[in-house]
């Protein structure tokens, strides 16, 4: 994700009080936060919830922000982190209760059939990624959709590199396993291809 040029003056505006300065984070980083969110979290309620969360939190403690560290990192470990709490309360609620599926969003400028396949994919990555631990699915979402370094994941989620890649290791090989499960026969050789040569 690009560094933007005006992002040092803004921060320095916001920490002095300046709610136009800060402002324009959010405006320059709601999306970027928003997506972490929706691919934690998995419905565009709970992602423009956590998102504001993620927001509140930022104004709060912008006082402790380093200037040495990415800002935009900073940001989307307070959105992980946010995210992480939510799935574990979420998955204690789950073990109680039988929730209901949440149905993928309709494809916009697709075709009805085109819309049902896409849709049936995102429903699947979405159950898969779902079968991850909050934390593992937070290094899948960083590393794949953010192209995070190792060292950024780590810096991120507060763990060590090798932790890092022990829960990317262990969650390509869990992905694979059940993809594998919700796939059906002529997509599983694709898969196993993929996964082996990651």
């Amino acid at each position: 994700m690009q560094h933007r040029p005006e992002e040092a003056a803004w921060i320095t505006a916001a920490r002095n009080g300046d709610d136009i300065a800060f402002g324009n984070l959010v405006e320059a980083y709601q999306v970027p936060v928003y997506n972490l969110c929706y691919r934690m979290l998995g419905t565009p309620g709970d992602a423009e919830d956590a998102a504001q969360e993620t927001f509140l939190k930022a104004y709060r403690h912008l006082k402790r922000y380093d200037p040495k560290r990415s800002f935009t990192n900073w940001l989307l470990s307070i959105a992980s982190h946010h995210c992480i709490d939510r799935l574990r309360r979420r998955r204690i609620k789950w073990l109680s209760l039988e929730g209901e599926e949440v149905g993928p969003l309709a494809e916009q400028g697709l075709s009805p059939e085109g819309s049902a396949v896409a849709g049936e994919q995102q429903a699947a990555i979405k159950a898969v990624l779902e079968e991850l631990s909050p934390t593992d699915r937070s290094a899948v979402v960083l590393k794949y959709w953010y192209d995070m370094s190792y060292e950024e994941i780590a810096e991120t989620l507060s763990l060590t590199q090798s932790a890092v890649k022990s829960r990317l290791h262990r969650a390509r090989r869990e992905l694979a396993e059940h993809w594998v499960a919700v796939q059906p026969a002529a997509a599983v050789g694709g898969l196993r291809d993929e996964a082996s040569a990651i």
